[in-house]
């Protein structure tokens, strides 16, 4: 999350994730679904025949006829093999959907998710999969409830940051700032630690904290040369909060760098030079 606007309003620099079934958004490498998690989780005794599962009569948005499991990252499918195959296939096929559907309609994303919850949801993949799709949706209660269960099914996901964000979205800044000082923030290098900066410094700023914020930008120093989706929100949300401190100048230098490093797109920082020169 960024820091507030000048005029009250919160600025959030979106976040991106590309398909469940492709490699690694922007931060973190992100993409809708997580990486395999821990090759020793417990896993539980295949179906017996009885239980075999028809997809024809599951609810559930419909699949295109496009959307084939082997979409789905091969260390995602791996987590699906507790399954029989006919439910890991109609799973994947889900989370698959979810994926592609996750910047342009998040709550169909989120449905798809749903789907795969329903018949695994002791999988890491799939709740994190709702996770991030309620995350995308602005349903910070829900996302919250299903990253912490994915992490505690064993995800090797970086999902601290989404996490902290979520708690700040409940209304709950301190919690997300509490977060940050754990063994697991310390962990993180390059673009996750970057992102859960951006949730601390937009935590700091929920408590009228602006210059506590400004520091935690930039600590380490920031390095305007620097390019991609998760320098170019860190960027926007340092210039937003130059801004708030009613430093317009720097702001507007930073908001260009914004720009510069903002190679998909992702940030208003055009919009707010304009507003600024």
């Amino acid at each position: 999350m960024a820091s507030d606007r000048q005029d009250g309003s919160e600025e959030r620099p979106p976040r991106r994730a590309s398909n469940a079934g492709g490699s690694h958004r922007g931060p973190r490498d992100r993409r809708g679904t997580p990486r395999s998690s821990s090759p020793d989780r417990a896993r539980r005794a295949q179906p017996r025949p009885q239980d075999a599962f028809d997809a024809s009569q599951s609810s559930g948005p419909p699949l295109p006829a496009k959307i084939e499991a082997r979409q789905l990252a091969p260390e995602i499918r791996g987590e699906l093999t507790t399954l029989d195959k006919a439910t890991a296939d109609y799973v994947a096929r889900h989370l698959v959907a979810a994926g592609e559907l996750l910047d342009d309609d998040p709550e169909a994303a989120l449905e798809h998710a749903k789907a795969a919850r329903n018949r695994a949801a002791r999988i890491a993949a799939v709740r994190e999969a709702v996770g991030i799709a309620a995350y995308h949706c602005g349903d910070w209660t829900q996302a919250l409830a299903e990253l912490r269960a994915a992490r505690r099914m064993g995800s090797k996901s970086p999902l601290l940051p989404l996490i902290a964000d979520c708690e700040r979205g409940v209304g709950r800044p301190e919690r997300a700032i509490e977060l940050a000082k754990g063994a697991e923030a310390a962990e993180l290098t390059g673009d996750d630690a970057d992102e859960l900066r951006i949730v601390v410094a937009g935590a700091r700023s929920d408590l009228g904290q602006n210059e506590q914020a400004l520091a935690i930008l930039s600590t380490p120093q920031l390095d305007p040369t620097r390019a991609g989706t998760t320098t170019a929100r860190l960027f926007y949300v340092y210039a937003d909060t130059l801004l708030a401190l009613g430093r317009q100048p720097d702001a507007l230098q930073w908001f260009i760098n914004a720009a510069a490093a903002d190679v998909e797109g992702v940030t208003d920082a055009e919009e707010r030079i304009t507003e600024l020169s």
